[in-house]
């Protein structure tokens, strides 16, 4: 059985695999040492893992999982992966997105996809037929979008996100809600309809912690899967394994 460990910059998410089946996953707030052999405990068979991770790691977190698996990966730039990476700047580009990029190329092979990680940050990432990656954009994400209005202002409030909200607001709190909700959609929207006329044929997943409240807001077809990032992570250990 495989573990992929998934430190993004808000969450730590665990998730066990059998092969290329999901067996179970959960969410933390703080990864430790003694979380992870509670994890391990409860999953005895688990023999391989990976761990990617956008922040540093603690070398005891590191040492602890490098000798109590049989064969372990710290994702970074120089794992080998079953894609083509074409980023320039391999060293920069953030474990996540590319874990992403290999889940959606798990799920849809041969095939020309876009994925949309809807998490602290937005970002888009174009892999194609190929199977080349060839890379993408980040802009800030829904929260940040909310908490920068407030930072940056002296008298805008600080606001959450809110499923009531139109086009057109008659009152400064509506008009934020309005301005940050309908800025991501038109931007998702367009991104996609400019990438569209590239690709006709392209595929469109959507993950991370906002990927559900825009789904059906959203006026293109797309396929939610919150679990992209593990997939990926599970496929590099299954590329990667001694056979």
């Amino acid at each position: 059985m495989n573990l992929t460990i998934d430190i993004g910059n808000t969450r730590n998410k665990l998730a066990v695999f059998y092969k290329n089946e999901l067996v179970d996953s959960t969410s933390i707030d703080e990864l430790s040492v003694p979380t992870l052999q509670n994890f391990l405990n409860k999953h005895s068979n688990i023999e391989n893992g990976i761990l990617s991770s956008v922040k540093v790691i603690d070398p005891s977190i590191l040492a602890f999982l490098k000798s109590s698996l049989s064969y372990f990966i710290e994702l970074d730039e120089t794992t080998n992966i079953p894609i083509e990476n074409q980023y320039k700047t391999k060293s920069t580009l953030g474990k996540d997105r590319l874990a992403a990029v290999i889940g959606a190329y798990n799920i849809f092979p041969d095939m020309n996809v876009l994925v949309i990680d809807m998490g602290t940050a937005i970002t888009f990432d174009f892999i194609n037929e190929q199977k080349q990656y060839l890379g993408g954009t980040i802009s800030p994400g829904l929260t940040m979008r909310y908490k920068a209005l407030n930072h940056f202002t002296n008298k805008l409030p600080l606001l959450e996100k809110n499923e009531d909200f139109s086009l057109i607001a008659d009152n400064t709190a509506n008009a934020i809600i309005s301005g940050v909700q309908n800025g991501i959609i038109f931007e998702v929207d367009g991104y996609i309809n400019t990438l569209k006329s590239e690709y006709d044929d392209l595929k469109i997943i959507l993950t991370g912690g906002d990927a559900i409240f825009f789904d059906k807001k959203l006026k293109n077809t797309i396929f939610v899967n919150l679990n992209l990032n593990y997939i990926g992570l599970n496929r590099i250990i299954e590329h990667n394994q001694p056979k």
